[in-house]
């Protein structure tokens, strides 16, 4: 195979064609130096289609052509038809890559629909802890029901197939419902059992205060001194 050598300014001093480059439905019109190569093409191609060179595959006379081939050498000339197609192999990978992040859209939003309903379930547990904190009694029933609502959306995370930042948000949610399903779990035991809360009960210990005073206090006074003296001497009556 002949190839031609070129030197560095050969295509740049070379007189200029228009040459059509059919894309699909697409037709692009490259105006380009005559002795460029179908390298040349290609990168000239990659600001108009936004396809990198190595996704192109160009084909002039039903003939795909390497990018060190000229295009003068191989018939091109003013208003010539050029094939663009871009590579299947490039192509496949970016179908996968738009189905990939297409699936992180929508985990994502589905872990945010997920986070609006534990924020409402948030609001109701902050209003029971302000009520078992403030001395009232407050149903069962109530933390039964706010943990079941919030394993049910628990389980819903489990459901959602996550990978990067919807994986983060995701396991930060898991995290997030554990953490008040705790809280109900203290706020239960604390609300059936009042007096067992270290908040509220009184301190007893077994340090004894004196005062100065014995008046009151909580040591035991100094013993006094009996006034009356016993003695052994016995007196004998008639």
């Amino acid at each position: 195979m002949l190839v031609q050598k070129r030197n560095a300014g050969d295509a740049a001093s070379s007189p200029m064609i228009k040459i059509k480059v059919s894309h699909g439905s697409y037709h692009h019109y490259i105006t380009i130096p005559a002795q460029s190569t179908f390298g040349d093409l290609k990168r000239v191609l990659a600001h108009e289609t936004g396809l990198e060179p190595k996704e192109q595959r160009l084909l002039f006379r039903g003939k795909e052509k390497e990018n060190d081939e000229c295009l003068h050498m191989v018939g091109v000339k003013e208003m010539s038809k050029v094939i663009l197609l871009e590579d299947p192999a490039s192509k496949e990978k970016k179908l996968e890559e738009m189905k990939k992040d297409q699936g992180i859209l929508k985990a994502y939003e589905a872990v945010a629909l997920v986070r609006v309903e534990v924020d409402k379930l948030s609001e109701k547990i902050v209003a029971l802890e302000r009520a078992v904190r403030g001395g009232n009694k407050v149903v069962d029933k109530e933390f039964v029901v706010l943990t079941e609502l919030l394993m049910v959306q628990l389980l819903q995370l489990d459901t959602i197939e996550a990978d990067g930042e919807a994986k983060v948000q995701r396991r930060i949610e898991v995290c997030r419902i554990q953490s008040f399903v705790d809280t109900l779990d203290n706020l239960k035991a604390r609300n059936s059992n009042p007096f067992n809360n270290s908040t509220n009960a009184v301190s007893v210990t077994t340090k004894w205060v004196a005062f100065e005073s014995g008046i009151g206090s909580l040591s035991a006074p100094t013993p006094l001194q009996s006034s009356t003296k016993i003695t052994q001497d016995w007196e004998l009556f008639d």
